[in-house]
């Protein structure tokens, strides 16, 4: 008997098992607020729960102690079948968490505490477990991982990044071999043949986008029409012609998200588009003409520009003057496109967005003659990822660059209409519970926060302000330079590339030792990251170093007082900020946090008026911590905000969409 003939009971098995997803109705919206309220009060709770995972925990420990005498391999079989008459309940899943559990210790010599235990069963539940930073989640991700895998059902575990999708499937490929389970990986550069080859395997690791545009593959080339439930699709299916290509994935069965809170939530917005190129010997010609007259325009006269959403709007004296420029153009090609209204005002709004919203550095790196997207939540290069509706064509011959043709789109998803369909989706991380009622309405998952293992022995200093960044530079710099000399380890974090070559720049002036890891030098992120515990070290970063690392503290450095994180930085959402504070006392380690910023800094610049401003220039260094809290908070509410209702928008949009287009089964 083998892991892959095990079936786990209640799932929706088939040739391609997924979930359909139809619109919540009034009474499922009413069940999903009454679990979140549940798990609210459960939360307050505290003592009730504590007693009874620890009765649960002691249960896994007895079944481990019990395997003591027992291989691996003789005790395989037992666990199967308790799986398969039981499924992930019970004693059946006690059993099976105690001989991963046990593999793990033997395999790679790494004991699994009672948190990550905690944590694995808090993912097969399907609920999201908020595990701090630095409490081994990647441990509890395999746990859960294997456990999922040995109960028949094909496991994606999906990470940030494909570094991670590399690290982690080789790091623990050996215990999932010792249980008898395969695991690919699939990354960027991967063709079709190895990509079937890893979700082929009882485990793969693989990125929410790799997943996601597999999964849109499997659907033109056509075992799709196997998906569909309703009588047009199987009418569809039954003219399919039989050779359709064979599906890269089995179905949607068990989902395991590390940083689910980053994918889930921050990468929302940001559709997934299946693409072929789409030649116009025009299209070029005219983002030309749309970025010349773009140029002639004045703002505030004949547009203005909104940063928080990123758009520019013409003003009525500037589409008279576009209309006016538009007959003057004698290309006679482009002369008809430019006679539609909608057509000239959209290409010129987005030229003005180009032109004075996006910028080097902050949102985009030019590299090797290429524009390539900075993730403003990781601060890493989105590869493969591109503007859509000529954004793209447009920032690439502001900068110089060869613009990439024109793509016509295929297919579509979203990650918040994609992991729903997921039969069973669990997920990680640090930083859930500022999101817990959205990823209740959105995916139907609640949030659990995982005990800590040792105390919490982070300290925070007060939160600074400055008039500029030039008095913010100077103070930072002599931090910097009094923390060094004590022997600690500082991680300086900055919110774009153009931000930490400043910072970088002025500690060199000062003649202090320091690495600079950001989106142009990604590649070194593990050499840089390896060596920022050291004493004395000093990394100068942005958001590259907040997910998916792990700082390790040199000898003697606890003793100093551990790594201090000096934050430079205002993220559009608390969530990060966490993020970023988590990478100090991690593991019960001594740490410290401190927040520094200037007026200048680009969220408070954005959202605080401009009279406001200059009010409070004379005073900022003399404003107390709480009040600085409190100016950064206001931005920073408004901000999560307006993405929340960006994604809810979507979600409307994409649920409209689908009504529309529902006699095809799916609207992608």
């Amino acid at each position: 008997m083998t892991p892959t003939d095990i079936a786990i009971p209640g799932l929706l098995w088939g040739d391609y098992p997924e979930r359909r997803v139809a619109r919540k109705r009034l009474l499922q919206r009413c069940t999903d607020a009454a679990r979140d309220l549940g798990d609210r009060v459960g939360g307050l709770c505290g003592p009730l729960l504590r007693r009874r995972d620890t009765r649960w925990l002691a249960a896994v420990r007895r079944s481990a102690a019990a395997l003591a005498n027992q291989t691996i391999a003789a005790a395989l079989p037992d666990v199967i079948a308790g799986l398969r008459r039981h499924g992930l309940h019970g004693q059946a899943l006690i059993d099976a968490l105690a001989l991963v559990a046990v593999a793990a210790e033997r395999v790679l010599k790494l004991a699994p505490f009672d948190s990550q235990l905690l944590a694995a069963r808090t993912v097969l539940n399907g609920q999201l477990a908020e595990m701090a930073t630095g409490e081994g989640k990647t441990l509890a991700v395999a746990l859960a991982a294997a456990v999922g895998a040995l109960a028949g059902s094909p496991v994606h575990v999906i990470t940030a990044n494909d570094y991670l999708v590399g690290r982690d499937a080789e790091r623990l490929q050996a215990l999932y071999h010792a249980l008898g389970l395969s695991v690919g990986r699939v990354i960027q550069p991967d063709g079709a043949a190895r990509r079937s080859a890893a979700y082929a395997c009882h485990i793969t690791y693989v990125t929410a986008k790799e997943l996601v545009f597999d999964y849109l593959r499997d659907g033109i080339t056509g075992p799709a029409t196997r998906r569909r439930r309703d009588a047009p699709s199987a009418a569809l299916a039954r003219l399919q012609p039989a050779a359709a290509a064979p599906a890269m994935l089995r179905g949607l069965c068990l989902a395991i998200v590390d940083e689910a809170d980053a994918i889930l939530i921050d990468e929302a917005r940001v559709p997934l588009i299946l693409s072929r190129r789409a030649d116009d010997a025009n299209d070029e010609r005219q983002i030309r003409q749309a970025l010349v007259l773009a140029r002639r325009l004045v703002e505030d006269d004949d547009y203005r520009l909104e940063p928080e959403t990123m758009r520019a709007e013409l003003t009525d004296s500037g589409r008279e003057r576009l209309e006016r420029a538009a007959t003057e153009l004698v290309d006679r090609i482009a002369r008809a496109a430019w006679r539609h209204r909608v057509h000239r005002e959209h290409a010129v709004v987005t030229a003005l967005a180009a032109l004075h919203l996006y910028h080097a550095d902050r949102h985009y790196l030019v590299r090797d003659g290429k524009v390539q997207i900075i993730d403003e939540t990781t601060g890493r290069v989105a590869e493969g990822r591109v503007w859509s509706k000529g954004l793209q064509q447009f920032i690439e011959i502001k900068e110089g660059c060869q613009p990439s043709p024109t793509m016509a789109t295929l297919a579509q998803l979203t990650y918040q209409r994609f992991f729903p369909r997921y039969v069973r989706l669990g997920g990680l991380s640090g930083t859930l519970r500022e999101a817990r009622s959205e990823l209740m309405s959105t995916y139907g998952r609640s949030v659990r926060r995982i005990p800590l293992r040792r105390p919490d022995q982070r300290r925070a200093g007060p939160a600074r302000l400055f008039r500029n960044h030039e008095d913010l530079w100077q103070a930072v710099g002599e931090r910097v330079a009094a923390l060094h000399q004590a022997g600690r380890p500082v991680l300086l974090a900055t919110d774009s590339v153009a931000e930490a070559q400043a910072a970088a720049d002025r500690l060199a002036a000062r003649g202090l030792p320091h690495a600079v890891l950001h989106a142009r030098n990604d590649l070194e992120e593990a050499c840089v990251i390896a060596q920022a515990g050291q004493a004395g070290a000093i990394t100068v970063t942005t958001n590259l170093s907040g997910r998916g690392t792990d700082i390790e503290l040199g000898d003697g450095v606890a003793a100093l007082g551990g790594l201090h994180v000096m934050c430079c930085q205002l993220n559009s959402a608390r969530r990060i900020d966490r993020q970023l504070a988590g990478r100090a006392a991690r593991q019960g380690d001594p740490g410290s946090v401190e927040t520094m910023l200037s007026l200048d800094t680009a969220l408070l610049k954005r959202a605080l008026p401009a009279p406001l401003r200059t009010l409070l220039r004379p005073l900022a260094p003399t404003l107390p911590s709480w009040t600085v809290h409190a100016l950064a908070r206001w931005p920073q509410a408004a901000e999560e905000f307006r993405h929340r209702v960006e994604r809810r928008r979507l979600i409307d949009h994409d649920e409209r969409t689908e009504r529309q287009l529902g006699f095809a089964g799916i609207a992608e």
